[in-house]
């Protein structure tokens, strides 16, 4: 799956949110100063053509709808970080994570709640 820049991530974000909608929707969502009706639009047929996007015409206006869900993109997404940045490893992730970002002692110990859980449903699924 391909990555979004940050443009048509922004976008996406918005027709996940929404998840269907014109243009003029679309645009309502965004920050002011509003981009422009025309860089929006090119934006979404560049999604469409990823593959991301697809719509309903009526007549020559086309309403918007997501092809590929936020889960779906976020899996590939992180699967691509971890193995870009992390050489794979979720091991080398988290230390990054506990190292660099002075994650608090609560915190880890949150995470090492959940992981336990998921040990334990792991192991009750063998």
């Amino acid at each position: 799956m391909n990555e979004l820049t940050k443009a048509e991530e922004k976008v996406m974000q918005i027709v996940w949110k929404i998840e269907k909608g014109f243009v003029k929707d679309v645009i309502e969502y965004f920050d002011a100063p509003k981009p422009a009706y025309n860089t929006v639009s090119t934006i979404i047929r560049i999604l469409e053509t990823k593959g991301f996007i697809g719509h309903k015409a009526y007549g020559k206006t086309h309403e918007y709808f997501p092809l590929i869900s936020k889960k779906e993109y976020t899996k590939s997404f992180f699967s691509g970080f971890l193995k870009k940045y992390f050489s794979n490893s979720f091991q080398q992730l988290v230390s990054f994570f506990s190292n660099e970002n002075e994650m608090s002692i609560e915190e880890m110990e949150k995470i090492m709640k959940m992981m336990q859980s998921e040990i334990d449903l792991k192991k009750e699924k063998k």
